[in-house]
């Protein structure tokens, strides 16, 4: 197994979100441990948050000052029904410049083409750019300049109209 080798082991499997991976052949064994299992909380998190209106609207009574709150999401989430999202493909952190001193890549109301980059994301000291999928016009930025994403995370809403 060669260094390329090694490194692509390495990139799946922090997309794979595991906390450890044993690769063994006759003569050769590779060990890679991630800090997921050490920081469980901080990727718990987001998913409690996708859950938590559904779980808010259901026990109404138990919570009745969040009940509101709930059905603004949900408001939030039909009126964001026509748009399509530009989600993240890994683990990694979110940036909006290719460097501090360069402009952003794409701004509210930008017109966007596929193919075109519109971020990029760190991970492991690698800064990989992401490119639109889709045609059509930036009409939300969901994530904040330097803050931490995770696999399949929204981070544009594009109407492709």
């Amino acid at each position: 197994m060669d260094i390329k080798d090694i490194q692509n082991l390495i990139k799946f499997v922090s997309k794979a979100e595991v906390s450890e991976v044993k690769y063994k052949t006759k003569d050769f064994e590779i060990t890679i441990k991630t800090p997921l299992a050490g920081s469980e909380v901080a990727y718990a998190q987001p998913a409690v948050y996708h859950t938590a209106p559904q779980q808010v609207a259901a026990p109404a009574q138990a919570a009745p000052v969040a009940s509101p709150a709930a059905a603004e999401k949900v408001e939030a989430v039909s009126d964001d029904s026509k748009y399509v999202a530009i989600k993240s493909p890994m683990i990694g952190t979110f940036y909006r410049k290719p460097s501090p001193d360069k402009d952003v890549f794409v701004n509210v109301g930008d017109e966007v083409s596929a193919g075109k980059v519109v971020c990029v994301i760190e991970a492991m000291k690698l800064f990989n750019q992401i490119e639109s999928e889709i045609s059509g016009k930036i009409v939300k930025i969901l994530v904040d300049d330097a803050t931490p994403v995770e696999y399949d995370q929204p981070l544009f809403l594009v109407d492709p109209s």
